[in-house]
């Protein structure tokens, strides 16, 4: 199927767009090293065949602790604002992140809830270990805390980053990181959906009957099959 798809709403800020695949933050802790999209999805972005990628989210779940700044990052990723004047969240609230990745158009639904984990199979989400006031330490602790984070992350099998809600210090670079992953995990899904289906359909080649030569009833009763 191939994508004709546009994004919906007003063009995309200069800043969602990502044309080459985002770098991790540490190598200790990342969940891929490889520094450019997977072959099959760069070739199926250039022709446009992404079927209907472009039209889904993916959501995002930000889980913590009070007062940790999951909040003040969300504030800071999507409306590039940052509130001195502090108010714990209650509930769910959400922002949906609009970014164009190869050209295609993605989105992200942040959602931030406490018990978002157990709304999910293991396994079948990225995550990641973030600090979020990387500002409040500077040399040796920072570098402290830093080495405990990877070591941590290492332990959850996730993706360590470091960042500051404050200054804005590595937000932008972490939220396309995410959306990368994400858009690529979701463009080989799809295609796998769509291999599976056409193996199922099958396009081998078609059965040709021919008459038999009358010499032998063995050459009547035998056929030759292509089979997909």
């Amino acid at each position: 199927m191939r994508s004709s798809l546009t994004p919906l709403g007003p063009p995309v800020s200069r800043d969602r767009i990502i044309t080459s695949f985002p770098k991790w933050y540490t190598p200790g802790a990342c969940l891929q090293l490889k520094e450019h999209f997977h072959g099959q999805v760069s070739s199926t972005c250039q022709s446009r065949n992404t079927g209907t990628v472009g039209l889904r989210l993916s959501k995002v779940v930000v889980v913590g602790d009070l007062y940790v700044g999951k909040t003040s990052l969300i504030h800071r990723f999507c409306k590039n604002v940052f509130d001195r004047d502090y108010k714990a969240t209650i509930g769910v609230d959400f922002e949906i992140e609009r970014f164009e990745i190869a050209g295609i158009p993605y989105s992200l639904q942040i959602q931030w809830l406490e018990d978002a984990l157990r709304e999910n199979e293991p396994g079948s989400c990225f995550v990641f270990l973030v600090g979020t006031k990387k500002d409040l330490l500077s040399g040796a602790a920072c570098e402290q805390a830093e080495v405990e984070a990877v070591r941590l992350a290492s332990e959850m099998r996730a993706e360590y980053w470091s960042v500051s809600a404050k200054t804005g210090e590595n937000v932008k670079a972490f939220f396309s990181r995410v959306a990368a992953l994400a858009f690529e995990q979701s463009v080989l899904q799809d295609l796998e959906r769509r291999s599976s289906a056409q193996l199922q359909v099958g396009d081998g080649d078609l059965i040709r009957m021919e008459e038999s030569p009358p010499e032998t009833q063995e050459s009547k009763t035998s056929s030759s099959l292509g089979c997909c």
